[in-house]
């Protein structure tokens, strides 16, 4: 059984002063021995900064998204090759306010999840489904729509991928799916990918829909679900500390 993986997505969020402070108060609380493997994925502009702070800890660090180009005239986008001079060892891909505000398709998402293995690093490939869509008892169709476009483009390296299931419903909504509704959708993931790959059991299935200090315990102890990808937890040391301890 792979290793439970705790991710914060800081999203817009941070300054300097912010990350250097919540830095401090997460590492010095990762006294102990750990058993899980956690990591922060940041604004791009503070990769260096996290970099600088994280190396040598059991911190690992990564972005929350890449472009599918090497290099080029694409003002403002920022290339997998970039992150790798940052050691960055995460990226999120199409994570629901990426499809949502900026109209990222299956296929881009999918297109970016190969940018990223191409050069090393490990892309967190985030589906789930509306509200409507779950309402409507499209939440299977959905998710494995979602994940079957990168499944297709990846191949052979499908265990590579990490995947979190995030109802969008739930997203930074304080609604969270119940630990039976989020585990039923995490099995339906579990069997796409081991139909897909003799290695499935390597993905790790991580939750992302309002994970918190309260309720990761009661989530992290469902059979397929391998972690988490924590929101407004993670600006929060003491919370995103008890959720790390909850995977450890």
């Amino acid at each position: 059984m792979a290793k439970k993986l705790i991710v914060g997505n800081w999203k817009m969020n941070g300054s300097r002063a912010f990350n250097a402070s919540l830095l401090a108060d997460v590492l010095q609380g990762l006294d102990g021995p750990m058993s899980c493997d956690i990591a922060v994925c940041v604004p791009a502009v503070y990769l260096g900064q996290v970099m600088q702070i994280a190396s040598g800890t059991p911190l690992a660090w990564g972005a929350q998204d890449v472009s599918v180009h090497e290099q080029g005239a694409y003002t403002g986008e920022v290339s997998v090759a970039m992150l790798k001079d940052f050691d960055a060892h995460y990226v999120i891909v199409g994570h629901s306010e990426r499809r949502q505000y900026h109209g990222e398709t299956d296929a881009a998402v999918a297109a970016k999840a190969m940018a990223a293995l191409a050069q090393g690093v490990t892309p967190i490939v985030c589906v789930g489904e509306t509200l409507e869509q779950r309402e409507s008892g499209r939440t299977e169709e959905v998710v494995k729509q979602q994940l079957a476009a990168v499944i297709h483009a990846a191949g052979h390296c499908t265990s590579e991928l990490v995947v979190a299931y995030e109802p969008v419903w739930a997203i930074g909504t304080g609604q969270t799916a119940t630990p039976e509704q989020a585990q039923a959708v995490h099995a339906v993931l579990r069997a796409q990918l081991r139909a897909a790959s003799d290695n499935a059991e390597r993905v790790r299935i991580l939750y992302g829909g309002s994970m918190n200090a309260a309720n990761a315990a009661d989530l992290l102890q469902q059979a397929d679900i391998d972690g988490g990808l924590i929101g407004g937890a993670s600006l929060k040391a003491p919370d995103f500390l008890t959720i790390v301890n909850a995977a450890n």
